[in-house]
């Protein structure tokens, strides 16, 4: 499985990714193993996620929710489900 994932950084902002192991990339963006931006932005907490088949359609939403504003971003985390993994 793919994950399109945004986390909630320690300064409010949000970050935008993709992984195939959604557990483990929250756990090393907190461990200062993930993208730079989060690096001095832990801790970080996942807020929202949606899952894919492939790769390329897990890329592809990435960079459509990357190119949205922070208010559209924010609509899609009040309206999904809380996250808990």
């Amino acid at each position: 499985m793919n994950y399109t994932y945004m986390v909630k950084c320690q300064d409010g902002s949000l970050y935008t990714g993709w992984t195939n192991h959604l557990e483990k990339r929250v756990q090393d963006h907190n461990a200062g193993k993930g993208a730079k931006y989060t690096k001095s932005r832990r801790p970080v907490t996942l807020v929202y996620y949606e899952t894919y088949q492939t790769k390329e359609e897990a890329m592809k939403r990435e960079c459509a929710i990357k190119k949205m504003k922070r208010k559209e971003k924010l609509k899609l985390v009040q309206h999904s489900q809380a996250v808990v993994i």
